[in-house]
């Protein structure tokens, strides 16, 4: 199984990064359908989908209104929208409004609420798995999610605060991988709490906390130009086994 990152940013585009998506193949999984989901298409085939969205902010939805394009010229199976009711009702009421995206793609929708567990059926190499969404807290309201496969795990959060010890830690101990949002580099924890987001040291807390055995960090701040935006030498002192995400970049998990 591999997890590929279509859109490693946050906010909006940068030259380097589009917003949040990722794609796991070979369980029909995409997280997040931010403006990277234009690179999706490659991979839908015609088996079940399933987009897990984690809350309404245009960086993480607006892909979804690119339904025309990357289904161009292929036959696809159901894809199905996951998320919190209030993130379903945003989508469907305003993201596709007539006067915003009159053409609404042919999506189904499944609601998942934060503190629930759901089994997914699944033909695909991953086999059935399992999903259980957790809140986080971010202005507007946020949740996190952790997949339970046959012999492996994966955890996604973003879009938080981290306290000292975040109450979703619980929810994600042992995982094998961890993708979690650093937004800003060390020294910016103030200005993260005030936005509802974290550092990268924060994350790599979390992470040591919670035993993953990796850390992948995601919605990097578009705004830095910095070829090491997140201070990773800082970051392994306190977590080592840590990558930044790259648009294209592709994990084994």
């Amino acid at each position: 199984m591999r997890l590929i990152v279509l859109g490693s940013g946050g906010y909006h585009p940068s030259e380097r990064r589009h917003t949040l998506c990722h794609v796991i193949p070979e369980a029909g999984v995409i997280l997040d359908a931010g403006t990277g989901f234009f690179r999706v298409g490659r991979f839908l085939d015609e088996q079940p989908w399933h987009i897990f969205l984690t809350h309404a902010h245009l960086d993480h939805i607006i892909g979804l209104t690119y339904y025309w394009s990357v289904s161009r010229d292929r036959s696809l199976g159901p894809i199905t929208v996951w998320g919190s009711d209030k993130t379903i009702e945003a989508v469907k009421r305003h993201l596709f409004s007539e006067p915003l995206f009159p053409k609404m793609p042919p999506y189904e929708f499944a609601l998942i609420l934060p503190g629930e567990k759901v089994t997914v059926p699944s033909e695909r190499e991953s086999g059935e798995f399992t999903v259980t969404s957790f809140p986080l807290s971010h202005p507007g309201g946020a949740q996190g999610y952790r997949f339970d496969f046959q012999d492996r795990s994966v955890a996604y959060v973003t879009d938080t605060t981290a306290a000292a010890r975040p109450t979703y830690v619980q929810k994600i101990m042992c995982v094998d991988v961890l993708i979690h949002e650093a937004y800003f580099p060390p020294g910016y924890e103030d200005l993260a709490l005030q936005t509802g987001h974290v550092s990268s040291v924060q994350a790599a807390e979390v992470a040591r906390e919670c035993q993953a055995k990796r850390l992948l960090l995601v919605h990097v701040n578009p705004l830095s130009e910095d070829s090491d935006p997140l201070r990773i030498m800082e970051v392994r002192a306190v977590f080592p086994n840590v990558t930044v995400a790259e648009d294209g970049m592709s994990l084994a998990l």
